[in-house]
């Protein structure tokens, strides 16, 4: 039973550094008391090439996480080869983690070796355990005793005396460190009792130990699935198993008796541990949530005030602080882009969390949005690490199961950053049933003028759409955005759906229409019916458009109004919740339902008329997620930014890509045309 569960190779690692710095945070802000409590990773040494796995170490050491435990198990050996065929990997990860300033216990030699190492007056075997290379000492693990004996100990007369004594079978059985019970529980007790620093146990094991020929060492094990009877019973002869030819060959498992020390132990264990099998813990205590008005009244009926969403969503998430219930369970999150967001307010208001506090006097103290660090502070301040920051949002977004305490992280970034940086990393987290927001800014492909192809977004929405507990939406104002956090607070809060919400920001400022009254249930589905405008002319049309680019199709609307064209303007929150509404409704036709329901946006559209043309600030694959539920007969075209992004004014951008009102008002003109 894994708590965690990790993905791809690296997130683990990573993982349990931001758990841990978590568990400090809730501590220190006295929400929690995490004393006593560890975590405990177990990683392979090949992971730890992975970037993610070796990214934050310092933290966990500047942090002194001595709540923290990894136990890399160097077995020497990746699926393909040696980790280190021409180098010595322990070694490697010991002067590694000792720089970064953990505490570094070994676990390389059995107790089989501590005679030797006793009778090595000389220092002959230390040196050449330190001369044998990872690929050398792989091959030995592979080999028997006989061969060890002429290719090890057989290097110069001092090894040979040391192994005089000794048989070819108790030199094919000197445990490596990593398979000593006695050595690991003294590592163990090691690491439980360590103050002040994170702990990195480094475990010696034989991959496919105790396979023998089959495939102990082996460059082969990785892939080995099954044992020939030959190979089974040298397995059973190895440990010793009271088992028959026959049950070894069946294989049967081996139950120690009833009333045997290791049967009363096992029992005495698991009852202490609260069963016999792991289960997660999912409920907690509801956190209320503030009503709409309190906090986002302005978003609701701004009256044409020009703002961005994402001036809104930090108004809005100031007000929510203030909120006595709610508000210290939130966990605002940045990746040194707070002061780019406007968030800088929050400095003051709820400080920057830091394990010890603040021991300088920031430059710009006197400033009303002076850098405030504190013991007790909200913010998550991660610095120039996406991978960290989404760590730290997992940490947070999971506590409601790991701790028993909800809380709500709010993780904003540049949305660039998010999916196509650290996707991975959210897919992990969809897995752990994570709760809470993930706010990709300065969204979509033209929304960001000037910073080029590396800094605009044009997929976030498409791979969001592809994971199941995911809600994306796509917000245009301010009023739509309050709609749908607060739909979240409660489905994850309240009623307490493992379910998290992406949302994107943009940092365009635009005159901010007031949502419509009974529009609600629509931004929530995924669109709404904006504008009806009649014309005085035949021709009509139905315009779509999303986010950053729905300022562009209302004012196309307004020049086809003046051309006599009749207008529907549908402002599309998201695609993807139209689009699994429309699923759905096939998969219960399909399964037979007498009522299945129709999809949302067919029912939306059925009360239009004229072609449909849809506009993204995204991929064109993103508004042709829907194409099968546009009523059958219209026409459907959609207008998106596939490509690379360029350096220009949004202006430009726009046209360019072809999403601007100029192309939305000639591919109206064309298809009424045809």
């Amino acid at each position: 039973f894994w708590q965690f569960p990790t993905g791809s190779m690296g997130l683990g690692p990573i993982s349990s550094i931001y758990h841990a710095r978590f568990m400090r945070y809730l501590s220190h802000r006295q929400l929690l008391d995490c004393s006593g409590r560890k975590v405990w990773g177990v990683f392979g040494d090949g992971e730890m090439d992975e970037p993610e796995s070796m990214s934050a170490l310092t933290l966990a050491a500047r942090e002194g996480l001595d709540n923290l435990v990894w136990v890399v198990n160097c077995n020497l050996q990746r699926l393909d080869g040696p980790v280190r065929g021409n180098g010595r990997i322990i070694d490697e990860l010991e002067r590694l983690f000792a720089g970064a300033g953990w505490n570094v216990v070994k676990l390389v030699w059995g107790s089989d070796w501590d005679g030797l190492f006793a009778r090595d007056i000389t220092g002959a075997l230390a040196r050449a355990l330190s001369a044998t290379v990872d690929g050398q000492m792989q091959t030995f693990a592979a080999k028997d005793g006989r061969f060890n004996r002429d290719n090890f100990f057989g290097q110069n007369p001092e090894l040979a005396a040391l192994a005089m004594g000794l048989t070819d079978e108790q030199i094919d059985r000197l445990k490596r460190g990593g398979h000593d019970l006695v050595k690991i529980h003294a590592a163990y007790a090691a690491a439980a009792a360590h103050r002040g620093q994170p702990t990195v146990i480094l475990a010696h094991t034989k991959k496919g130990y105790g396979m023998g020929t089959a495939g102990q060492g082996k460059m082969t094990t990785h892939s080995q699935k099954k044992l020939d009877e030959d190979d089974l019973i040298e397995y059973r002869n190895r440990f010793q198993l009271p088992l028959s030819d026959e049950q070894a060959k069946s294989l049967t498992f081996y139950k120690p008796a009833p009333d045997s020390a290791e049967m009363r132990y096992l029992q005495q264990r698991r009852a202490s541990l609260g069963g016999y099998l792991p289960r997660r813990e999912a409920a907690c205590e509801v956190v209320p949530v503030p009503d709409l008005a309190r906090y986002g009244q302005f978003a609701l009926q701004p009256e044409g005030k020009e703002m961005s969403t994402t001036m809104a969503f930090v108004r809005m998430l100031g007000n929510l602080l203030k909120d006595p219930q709610l508000g210290p369970r939130i966990v605002p999150i940045v990746a040194d882009e707070a002061r780019t967001f406007g968030m800088a307010n929050l400095f003051k208001q709820v400080g920057i969390y830091s394990s010890v506090g603040q021991r300088y006097a920031p430059e710009d103290i006197g400033s009303v949005l002076s850098y405030r660090e504190a013991q007790d502070g909200q913010i998550l301040e991660e610095g120039i690490s996406e991978a960290g920051a989404i760590a730290s949002w997992t940490a947070a977004a999971t506590s409601y199961s790991v701790h028993g305490l909800a809380m709500l992280p709010f993780y904003i970034y540049y949305s660039m950053f998010g999916f196509q940086r650290v996707g991975d990393a959210i897919w992990a987290a969809a897995d752990q049933r994570a709760r809470g927001f993930l706010l990709g800014a300065t969204s979509g492909r033209t929304t960001l003028g000037g910073e080029g192809l590396q800094h605009q977004d044009g997929s976030s929405h498409l791979v969001a759409a592809t994971i199941p507990n995911c809600k994306a939406y796509d917000p245009a104002y301010a009023g739509e955005l309050a709609v749908i956090i607060d739909q979240g607070m409660r489905e994850m809060l309240v009623e307490q759906q493992d379910v998290f919400y992406y949302l994107t920001l943009m940092n365009e400022n635009y005159a901010q229409a007031d949502l419509p009254e009974g529009a609600s249930q629509g931004v929530l589905r995924g669109a709404y019916r904006l504008q009806r405008i009649p014309g005085t002319a035949a021709h009509k049309v139905t315009l779509l458009g999303s986010g950053a680019i729905l300022t562009e199709v209302v004012k196309a609307a307004q020049q086809l109004v003046a051309e006599g064209f009749s207008v529907d303007v549908i402002s599309v929150t998201s695609w993807s919740e139209l689009a699994r509404d429309g699923q759905a409704c096939e998969a219960r036709s399909l399964a037979g339902a007498a009522d299945s329901g129709t999809p949302w946006l067919t029912a939306l559209l059925a009360d239009t008329e004229g072609p449909v043309i849809a506009a993204t600030d995204y991929v064109r694959a993103v508004p042709e997620s829907v194409r099968a539920w546009v009523p059958a007969g219209r026409r459907y075209l959609t207008l998106g930014t596939d490509g690379f992004g360029r350096s220009d004014t949004r202006a430009a951008l726009r046209s360019f890509f072809g999403v601007d009102a100029a192309q939305v008002v000639r591919v109206a003109r064309r298809l009424a045309e045809d």
